[in-house]
């Protein structure tokens, strides 16, 4: 069944259905006798009329007529005549009328006098007092207010003070620590860095060297200024490498190292002359290790397996 269609129907069986309630209601609230009038007038039967009125009773016999008594109907009383009692009640004595007492006459007290009115300029010296006073009571209010402001300001900044040296001992103590911890980390590294260079380290003697018909140390030889050059040039290799301890002295430090024909560093030991104390010295043997390879190209008329290089700190 299509909804449109069947909502219009339902509207109008619904409202059908209220307007016959309400007829309904309307027509049992009528009297009895409007139903009959309208059947008299429409001259329809009795029978039809659903709703009749109910007829008074019918007798046989005359009509009876009664008079009504009772206290509103029955005669007045007779009036009865009393014989007077006498009073024998006596007289009241006779009282004298009291005497009115005698009214003094009262002084009349004067007032005293209106008070005199005060001095204007009295007045104006209280209100001038009262006015200093209460400004001098106003200046020690904030006189305290500022005492108390400052010993607050001054709280205020003892604390953030205290807090400030805290704060900064704490960066002094863990820059302390941080340069412990890289001295520690330079000397752990000096050490692996030495034990690594060690074990690749290997010293092949004598036997690798080229033949020469006598023995050369290299000096007062034609070529000694190269010599020089390749001294500076290995200072300039090596000292990159170096991890300066503290407290080293700057003067020079021999180190005898062990090359292989282009420079391949051998191994590295330090002179039992260097002044240097055992950490110096270790950190010029690593610094050496560290180079790996030695100056070599143009310095091969000066180059020498067992070299014995003076370092000087820069």
């Amino acid at each position: 069944m299509d909804e449109s269609k069947a909502t219009p129907k339902a509207v109008v069986l619904s409202a059908v259905l209220h307007i016959g309630i309400v007829g309904f209601l309307f027509l049992a609230v009528l009297p009895c006798s409007t139903y009959e009038n309208v059947f008299d007038a429409l001259h329809l039967p009795a029978w039809m009329n659903p709703i009749t009125c109910s007829k008074p009773l019918e007798l046989q016999g005359p009509i009876i007529e009664a008079t009504l008594i009772g206290p509103t109907g029955s005669p007045p009383p007779k009036a009865v005549k009393v014989k007077p009692v006498p009073d024998s009640t006596p007289p009241p004595p006779t009282v004298p009328p009291p005497t009115p007492p005698k009214i003094e006459a009262q002084e009349v007290k004067t007032l005293p006098p209106p008070p005199k009115q005060p001095d204007l300029k009295d007045q104006e010296r209280v209100v001038e007092e009262a006015a200093l006073k209460a400004e001098e009571a106003k200046q020690v209010q904030e006189e305290k207010q500022r005492q108390r402001q400052a010993e607050l300001d001054a709280q205020a900044a003892r604390q953030k003070q205290e807090k400030q040296k805290q704060i900064d001992d704490l960066f002094a103590k863990m820059d302390a620590a941080a340069q412990q911890t890289r001295k520690l980390d330079n000397r752990a590294k000096q050490a692996r860095q030495q034990l690594e260079d060690l074990k690749n380290a290997q010293d092949n003697g004598a036997p690798d060297l080229p033949n020469a018909a006598q023995r050369q140390t290299g000096n007062n030889s034609q070529n000694s200024n190269l010599a020089d050059e390749y001294a500076a040039a290995i200072q300039n290799a090596v000292t990159p490498n170096w991890l300066r301890p503290d407290n080293i002295p700057s003067v020079p430090c021999q180190v005898h190292i062990v090359q292989s024909p282009g420079g391949d560093v051998m191994s590295a030991t330090v002179d039992s002359s260097c002044p240097y104390d055992d950490a110096g010295r270790r950190s010029v043997e690593n610094a050496v290790l560290r180079t790996k390879t030695l100056p070599y190209k143009g310095f091969e008329s000066v180059f020498q397996r067992n070299l014995t290089f003076t370092f000087r700190p820069q």
